[in-house]
């Protein structure tokens, strides 16, 4: 006969862990993102995203409304050549 016992306080954390991967994942498959979710995932400020990026007109986005809103991959993409010629060139980019 065989003996199970758990620790609910790890499974419980195990649990939650793959509930976050799984939203992460959901994440990662949305089509678009609004200014917070861009903001969060460049780990930049509102203003500086703004300065930096917003009213670059090679930066993909567009305005519905009121809203901008960003399609993820190219904005992916964007960020990767970005980063590229930023070190290429040594820059420091000043954000005030």
């Amino acid at each position: 006969m065989f003996n199970i016992s758990l620790n609910e306080d790890e499974l419980k954390t195990i649990y939650l862990e793959e509930v976050q991967k799984r939203l992460e994942d959901w994440e990662q498959q949305t089509l678009l993102m609004d200014m917070k979710e861009l903001c969060k995932m460049l780990s930049l400020s509102r203003p500086t995203v703004e300065k930096l990026f917003i009213y670059n007109p090679n930066f993909p986005s567009m305005r519905v409304g009121k809203k901008w809103l960003f399609p993820r991959k190219e904005v992916e993409e964007y960020i990767k050549r970005w980063s590229i010629d930023v070190r290429k060139k040594g820059c420091v980019i000043e954000c005030d």
